[in-house]
């Protein structure tokens, strides 16, 4: 702790510290379902998360065989707003494709 001088001459204590942290992290998860097409996932693989066409297909696979697939870890906020950039993309094409994050 440092002390200050205030304006009228009073000693103030003031921390001078700051404690920082990892923000948490959160897995985005595509969902699997009987409507959307295997290309739209793709698309929105690309376009939303910026993956590569070969890593794209993998994880439209996933989601494919598996039901659902891991795309990517972000903080909450980027996860927040890759989510809803799905629900949206998913909206426009009239697709039901659901996106979700959890924490990982």
């Amino acid at each position: 702790m440092a002390e200050q001088k205030g304006a009228a001459g009073t000693g103030v204590r003031e921390e001078d510290h700051t404690d920082l942290r990892e923000p948490e992290m959160f897995r985005v998860i595509l969902h699997n379902d009987h409507y959307t097409t295997m290309d739209f996932v793709v698309e929105v693989l690309r376009k939303v998360f910026r993956k590569n066409l070969p890593e794209a297909t993998k994880i439209m696979l996933d989601v494919h065989q598996k039901g659902r697939g891991h795309v990517g870890l972000y903080s909450y906020d980027i996860a927040r707003t890759k989510v809803a950039q799905v629900a949206s993309l998913a909206r426009e094409a009239e697709f039901p494709l659901k996106c979700t994050m959890e924490k990982a």
